[in-house]
């Protein structure tokens, strides 16, 4: 059955109708708000993994119509908080691309301006949350998440800022620790142990009691910060949409992509992709319940080895 139900997840959009009604569920739950935020969200967001999630969770492979609405909304709403992340991001750190795309804030007639959308893209968030989730058990829990999610988040931009500037100055304020630290808080909750635990506040369950599950998560999170920064390096610019090496002078970029060369990066980070892959599997075999292996198996098989 676990199999069975990773196999449909895996498949995703591609069951009959359900891409369709997904994005029905986003214009339902938008039906009062600016039609500027349609040509935002294709820019910075990616098909959730909430409704894959109650799904295995619940161990169904059709969840009711209440249920899969539901999930939907929460699952846009999780992807408008990432993109209100991103947005706010591209502006601090000046970049041009986002996902193959030009940056929003670089779009004509933005600029500035997108600082408003971010704030306006972030209080429907709330709204949604009232209109939908009001009359639920699990309302206030759900603000609670999502109000110490986007703490976290802040934090943790704030920890890449500041180390970007003290670091100017100071090489030694670029440490291992510190790395993960930054990862955690600014990439990890939002993108890994949020879908998750909205899932387990639908099911009825308390947060508490999956602090193991947690750590699992905020790991993942710290690894796909990994790829990201290997990828700004490695990467094809046309599907991650960035080329970093620190300074955009060619002879510049020259030095540094031999010194990564001489040292193997490549190679070091495939040792690395690997090892991790393997110790995260094996602590997700150590948690009691299957439905919950069976998601942290799939966020897991999503981002391995990704190529974007």
């Amino acid at each position: 059955m676990k199999l069975s139900l990773e196999g449909r997840e895996r498949r995703g959009w591609r069951e009959k109708g359900e891409k369709k009604k997904y994005g029905k569920n986003l214009r339902k739950c938008m039906n009062n708000s600016s039609r500027r935020f349609y040509k935002i969200l294709p820019l910075n967001t990616a098909p959730s993994l909430g409704i894959g999630s109650n799904r295995l969770l619940k161990q169904e492979n059709k969840l009711s119509e209440t249920h899969f609405f539901l999930s939907s909304v929460l699952g846009w709403c999780i992807q408008w908080f990432v993109a209100c992340a991103l947005m706010l991001d591209d502006v601090l750190d000046d970049s041009v691309m986002r996902r193959g795309q030009t940056c929003w804030f670089r779009l004509p007639n933005v600029g500035m301006i997108a600082i408003n959308d971010v704030i306006l893209l972030w209080n429907h968030i709330n709204r949604i949350l009232r209109n939908h989730f009001r009359n639920q058990p699990y309302y206030a829990d759900l603000l609670d998440l999502f109000n110490e999610v986007e703490f976290q988040t802040a934090s943790g931009e704030m920890l890449d800022l500041l180390t970007t500037v003290e670091g100017a100055k100071d090489l030694s304020k670029f440490t291992l620790d510190q790395q993960q630290r930054i990862s955690r808080f600014k990439t990890a909750y939002g993108t890994f142990y949020l879908p998750l635990s909205c899932a387990l506040l639908m099911l009825g369950q308390k947060l508490d009691d999956y602090t193991n599950v947690k750590d699992i998560l905020l790991d993942m999170g710290i690894y796909f910060q990994v790829q990201d920064d290997y990828l700004d390096c490695f990467g094809d610019p046309e599907k991650v949409g960035k080329d970093n090496y620190g300074k955009e002078d060619p002879f510049n970029v020259d030095i540094v992509k031999s010194l990564y060369n001489d040292l193997n990066l490549q190679g070091v980070f495939a040792e690395y992709e690997i090892d991790v892959h393997e110790k995260v599997v094996d602590r997700i075999e150590t948690i009691p319940s299957e439905s919950v292996q069976s998601v942290l198996k799939s966020f897991l098989s999503k981002i391995y080895r990704r190529n974007k």
